[in-house]
Formats: C-alpha cells, sequence, structure tokens
C-alpha cells in the first residue's frame, strides 16, 4: 500500500463526531502529508529550509510539532528558493524530495529537484545526507515518488522552451532516474496558460484500486493566477505508466476557484485516506483573496468521492471556516 496515501488519525467513539475548519495552517503552499506507524508528518514550502511537522490527527496540525530538519548551504546548486519538499519512506530510509536553485544564478535555468536520505527511524532526528539532484534531462520543479506494479516511477514538472511538461521515468535508486524521461503532458487548454507561461506541475499519483484507471494529478497555470487549479490525466488500468500515447487529459478542471465560497487558486495537492480506506481526503493549497499572486496560501483538506469511471470527484471547494468532519477512525 502506498504509504503517502495514508492518513491515520486516531480518533475515539467520543471525537468521532468532532469537525475542524479551514484553513489547517494561516500560511503554507504545497502541502505534503505521508503517514507512518501512527504518525502523520506534515510539510509544506517555506522557501528557506525543510520543516516537518509530525502529529496524530491532521485535523489539529496547527498544534502539532514542527522543527527544522534541514537548512540549505550557503552556496551550491541546491542554496536557494527550497520549494515543494515531500517526505517518502522507500526501502526502510526517509527521503526527502526539495526544489531548489542556485543563488549565484537563481532562476528557472538552474531549478532542479533533489533528494536526502536520512536511515534513522524518526524522520525527525538522524542525519540528512545529500544525496544531490536527480539525474532529470531537463532543469525543473516538483518531483514525487509512486509505485506501480512493484516498479517505482519519478514524476516532475521540467522546463520545455516556454513551457512546464509532466515527464516521467523508472527510478534506478530513489535518486537516480534508470533511463531518460518521457513527456506525458504538454499545457494546451486556455486554463493551463496565463501571464505568458503555460504551466503543467506538481504531478500526484492516485488509483481507487488495481481495477481502476492510472490518474495523474497536476496543477495548472502559473501559481500567480487566481485560477490556479487541478487537472487529470488517466490511463488504462494495465497501462504502461511510461508510454505517452496511454494518457489522456480531461478538457476541464477536475478541482477549481469557487467565487462563491471565497476560495481561489486550489492546487498543488497531496492524497490521504482513512484508516479503514472508506475516506479519500484531498490536501491543497488555497487563497482567500483574488490577489494575482503566490501568497497568502494556505494548506485546506477535505473528502472526495469517485465517479462510476473510477476517477476522483472532488467537488467544490469548502469555504474556510465551514465545519467539516473529521477523517473516520477504523
Amino acid at each position: 500500500m502506498r504509504l503517502f496515501l495514508l492518513l491515520f488519525l486516531s480518533l475515539s467513539v467520543e471525537t468521532f463526531a468532532q469537525t475542524f475548519i479551514n484553513p489547517l495552517l494561516p500560511d503554507g503552499a504545497d502541502p505534503w502529508v505521508l503517514s507512518h506507524d501512527g504518525w502523520i508528518y506534515y510539510t509544506n514550502t517555506t522557501g528557506r529550509n525543510l520543516t516537518l511537522w509530525r502529529t496524530r490527527s491532521l485535523a489539529e496540525l496547527s498544534k502539532a510539532e514542527a522543527k527544522v530538519v534541514w537548512s540549505p548551504p550557503e552556496t551550491g546548486p541546491n542554496s536557494r528558493d527550497i520549494w515543494a519538499p515531500e517526505l517518502h519512506r522507500l526501502d526502510d530510509k526517509w527521503y526527502f524530495y526539495y526544489t531548489a536553485t542556485d543563488k549565484v544564478r537563481p532562476g528557472d535555468n538552474t531549478r532542479y529537484v533533489f533528494v536526502l536520505e536520512n536511515s534513522s527511524p524518526d524522520p525527525l532526528s538522524g542525519t540528512w545526507t545529500d544525496k544531490g539532484r536527480v539525474n532529470t534531462r531537463y532543469s525543473g520543479l516538483d518531483g514525487s515518488v509512486f509505485e506501480l506494479r512493484g516498479k517505482r516511477y519519478f514524476v516532475y514538472s521540467a522546463y520545455d522552451g516556454p513551457q512546464s511538461v509532466l515527464c516521467i521515468a523508472p527510478l534506478k535508486n530513489p535518486w537516480t532516474l534508470a533511463s531518460e524521461e518521457v513527456i506525458i503532458a504538454r499545457p494546451e487548454h486556455d486554463w493551463e496558460k496565463y501571464d505568458r507561461r503555460e504551466i503543467c506541475e506538481g504531478p500526484q499519483f492516485l488509483r481507487r484500486d488495481s481495477r481502476s484507471p492510472l490518474c495523474l494529478v497536476y496543477s495548472a497555470s502559473a501559481c500567480w493566477d487566481d485560477d490556479y487549479c487541478l487537472g487529470l490525466l488517466t490511463a488504462p488500468p494495465d497501462a504502461d505508466p511510461l508510454d505517452p500515447a496511454v494518457w489522456r487529459k480531461t478538457p476541464q478542471p477536475v478541482f477549481q476557484k469557487s467565487i462563491e465560497n471565497g476560495v481561489y487558486g486550489p492546487g498543488h495537492n497531496g492524497f490521504a485516506t482513512s484508516p479503514d480506506g472508506t475516506q479519500h481526503w484531498l490536501v491543497y493549497h488555497a487563497k482567500s483573496v483574488a490577489n494575482k499572486a503566490c501568497r497568502e496560501r494556505n494548506p485546506r483538506m477535505q473528502p472526495f468521492g469517485w465517479k462510476p469511471d473510477g476517477t476522483p470527484d472532488f467537488g467544490v471547494p469548502v469555504k474556510v471556516g465551514t465545519p467539516v468532519r473529521w477523517p473516520q477512525a477504523k
């Protein structure tokens, strides 16, 4: 079972009916959640370091223990703009994937995905060893890892000319591609383009079960676009994810702003499930103001369902302050 899809929330019978309200934290973009041994580990972009939160309940994230586990070096290729962190548990070790650039020559041309490794049972302790950058052909950002039918894959958003495209490659080990990546999606719709930028980013793998289609949920358009949203790629259940021809893109966003609910720019998401597998949760960032900027974003979560064809039904972003029932315990 993919650890990044598990969300263990310790709820007693008495607390089952309790609710929480969004946002989970007052500030934080690009949220990521992982559950392991009864603990929930959370991280988001700080821009300056890698910070981990640890809690028994994501609904109580604001009360969670938080610790800076890594800060960038003063110089070098990963010395600035620490973005889009993801914590993964692979081969009984911890791996932190993050995006960074070089403060001497900052920008998209020197922006890559890097990896840290920690062999400690506790990711808030031990030593994080720099494994360098993932050997991608393109510069890019938003690296993620998933497993399918016993194989491990790396997905990210690559800079290819004026576009940010979605790429995938098999992994030789957690920090090395086994072969050159292939492009599986490019921005083509108006809702994937804004302010002279054409962007597909933040790819996340999702699948209901072994009979359901393969899904890659991604974020579309520029982060400063108030219409920033989620798009969806799907492939048949038995498809080879490395074959670009198997992927199909939905013509419309699958999760987008709600003016009525005062939610703008929802995107850069992760996923979680309750321990009994009956509830599925979307964790994402959004804004409560249409400011045309990559600021005032904060993490939120809400349950989602499934359509008859096995693809996700995310619904409409919940209004800030609306009570949401806590994820159900087993």
